[in-house]
């Protein structure tokens, strides 16, 4: 089984998690659309690929905007004859558009591009792969959450409030696409070493402190990498994991399976 031969269409493909995961399922012998607004690492990538003997091509895409999402999952579906594998990767942080991020400070601007990307982008690639995923014998979309979807962190709230969406619209999508055979999953990672993370660090007030925070929770003891994320991203994409639909699935070391303290938050337990 495996995802062998198998069409993904890969969102945020060109970098962190989406490149894990372009570059996994391709030396697993799947065929991948790397769909990114970073043209020059999309490039980049699809050629890395191709010299390691996968097959994969770079099609650029700004997951808001819907002419460009309607034909992304043409040339998808035109160069590999359909399409079995949405992944619904790319997002973006408030941290990554501005240095403003508490609630006082930051812009409507902001906070509505963040929802933007995070969730509009999901509902719309979702929309517009459906009629070539109903084509498909192993129909899955595959949406990235958070942890933030699942619990609160300082300076995020546009982030975990779109991240907290895209866990639920996942499973209203499993329920809805459950006639036409179309599985539904959500996979919710901890920190994990990207770009948006790194954008996140550097806003913090204090990055190593809150690096320690992030990395002292994991009770695996480290920082995930996007080969991690890609690992499970091709599980819930192969035929092996038929009978799971509508999950939210956290990858994050064990960071949610115990409770943290506030002095990330600079406050101390009353008397």
């Amino acid at each position: 089984m495996g995802v062998e031969g198998l069409r993904f269409v890969i969102t945020g493909g060109a970098v962190g998690i989406g490149a894990g995961t372009s570059r996994l399922a391709a030396s697993r012998g799947a065929r991948v659309v790397v769909a990114d607004i970073d043209d020059q690492s999309g490039l980049a990538l699809v050629e890395e690929i191709r010299a390691q003997g996968g097959e994969a091509m770079y099609q650029h895409c700004d997951v808001t905007n819907e002419q460009q999402v309607v034909a992304l999952m043409a040339a998808a579906a035109e160069a590999f004859g359909g399409i079995d594998i949405l992944h619904n990767n790319a997002g973006i942080h408030e941290s990554m558009l501005s240095t403003e991020l508490t609630l006082e400070t930051m812009s409507l601007d902001t906070f509505e591009k963040v929802m933007g990307v995070n969730v509009t982008g999901v509902w719309l690639c979702a929309k517009h792969a459906l009629p070539h995923l109903r084509e498909s014998d192993n129909a899955s979309i595959i949406n990235a959450g958070s942890t933030s979807s699942l619990s609160g962190y300082p300076q995020c709230q546009a982030y975990g409030a779109s991240k907290g969406a895209v866990m639920q619209l996942s499973k209203m999508l499993a329920v809805d696409l459950a006639p036409d055979g179309i599985r539904v999953n959500c996979y919710c990672p901890g920190s994990i070493h990207t770009q948006i993370v790194d954008k996140f660090l550097a806003a913090a007030p204090d990055p190593q402190a809150m690096l320690n925070t992030m990395t002292q929770t994991h009770l695996v003891p480290r920082m995930g990498q996007p080969s991690d994320v890609a690992e499970l991203v091709c599980f819930l994409a192969s035929p092996e994991s038929r009978f799971v639909n509508g999950a939210v699935w956290t990858i994050d070391g064990g960071s949610l399976a115990w409770r943290g303290t506030l002095d990330v938050l600079g406050m101390e337990v009353q008397a």
